[in-house]
């Protein structure tokens, strides 16, 4: 029944509409659409108008507010990253509604950014590059100057490691001569345009290794050190506070350098020289076998990897001389072997990979022509062949780089 007995005083506030109720928010880009059904009982008067607004805190509907006629009515100017409730208040002639029921919590996000940084530039096969340059996952078009990394380095981690606010480059080599290997972790907010920020440090200076995240905790593991032989070593940090890693524990193949890794909510893959294996990323320990690439025997090294919360791809790589366009999956849940996926546009080895949502782009890398600016995607979803996405910065990191991306958790 309308509020006849009081409420929401209008000019007599004894004839309101009752509250509006199913009151169901969509995020978006600093924004949210929030849906609703309109009361039964208009009160004394036709319904006019409805209110939405947004709470960031208990009881306070202050961070944003818009009017409209009907359902959904969208609230912008929202802060990314912040999650909110949205009440709404249905009017007529008379009065104003009591508010609904506060809908589910939500969180405006930007649009998921991949990334590239750092590695090998066109103009040289001895220039390191401290440059990141970026776009949007779920459009297709040529990357853009993002800012720098705290150092050039070249063959940083492979696998994407952060959250949907922040993202971390790990180790690498810091000169042309390949004996320069590092332990630093930077980061960078991929949300805002600009410089990296150090993080801390590993343990063990690596280049070749390989990172995955749970959106919490990041692992970085294998690779090779500064005696140039293959490390097994697994660490982890705590993405959201800067830090020196701390010990995670031991891979279990010690022939994976130059692999990748990448990840669901709760299970960490890493892919070198043909094998895989995996972790829970939430609890520290050795990591188990999960199964082999569908290149069989054949080395996969300098590949890439992508993720959504269920499907690990790994593309391209290289075996001797021979450099691969192959796509393989895996059921991140079930151990197994990798099954065929499709192919990338361009053979290449030493490419990046990252996510956003149910997309998968594979970039840069170095193919028998020489450097590619290449980037492609696929539905990670859907198998199939990949498509063209655009190319990147002209001689910029495009050969032996990293990679980021946001907006999914943390997913490779």
């Amino acid at each position: 029944m309308a509020n006849r007995n009081g409420g929401f005083i209008g000019t007599d506030g004894l004839d309101a509409p009752d509250p509006v109720t199913a009151v169901t928010p969509t995020a978006g880009n600093a924004q949210v659409s929030v849906a609703f059904t309109a009361p039964t009982d208009t009160g004394t008067s036709a319904i006019t108008g409805f209110v939405a607004q947004v709470s960031t805190s208990t009881g306070d509907y202050s961070a944003g507010s818009n009017t409209g006629s009907s359902s959904p009515i969208v609230v912008s100017s929202l802060t990314n990253g912040t999650a909110a409730t949205a009440k709404v208040w249905a009017i007529n002639a008379y009065g104003t509604s009591a508010p609904s029921d506060a809908s589910a919590s939500f969180t405006p996000l930007a649009p998921p950014r991949a990334a590239m940084y750092g590695g090998r530039d066109n103009n040289s096969p001895t220039n390191i590059e401290n440059s990141i340059q970026y776009f949007v996952v779920s459009s297709t078009g040529n990357a853009s100057d993002f800012g720098n990394l705290t150092g050039a380095v070249v063959s940083p981690s492979s696998g994407s490691a952060g959250s949907i606010t922040r993202s971390l480059s790990s180790a690498g080599t810091s000169n042309g001569a390949d004996n320069g290997v590092t332990n630093v972790i930077a980061y960078v907010d991929l949300a805002t345009l600009g410089n990296a920020t150090d993080f801390g440090d590993l343990s063990t200076s690596r280049q070749f290794s390989q990172q995955c995240s749970n959106g919490v905790r990041a692992v970085i593991g294998y690779g090779t050190n500064s005696g140039g032989n293959n490390t097994t070593a697994l660490e982890y940090v705590t993405i959201a506070s800067t830090g020196n890693a701390s010990s995670f524990g031991t891979g279990v193949n010690a022939g994976h350098a130059q692999g990748t890794g990448c990840a669901s909510t709760t299970r960490g893959i890493f892919n070198g020289n043909g094998v895989i294996d995996y972790i829970t990323i939430g609890t520290t320990g050795n990591s188990t076998d999960f199964g082999d690439d569908v290149l069989g025997g054949a080395e996969r090294s300098g590949h890439a990897a992508a993720s959504n919360s269920t499907r690990a791809l790994f593309g391209g790589g290289t075996a001797t001389s021979d450099y691969h366009n192959e796509i393989a999956y895996v059921t991140i849940a079930s151990t197994g072997n990798a099954s065929d996926f499709g192919d990338l546009t361009v053979a290449r080895n030493g490419l990046s990979g990252a996510a956003g949502g149910d997309r998968a782009v594979f970039m840069g890398g170095y193919s028998s022509g020489g450097h590619s600016n290449v980037i492609d995607y696929v539905t990670i979803t859907s198998t199939g062949n990949a498509q063209d996405f655009g190319d990147l910065v002209a001689n910029l990191g495009q050969y032996r780089s990293g990679q980021m991306s946001s907006g999914h958790g943390g997913l490779g």
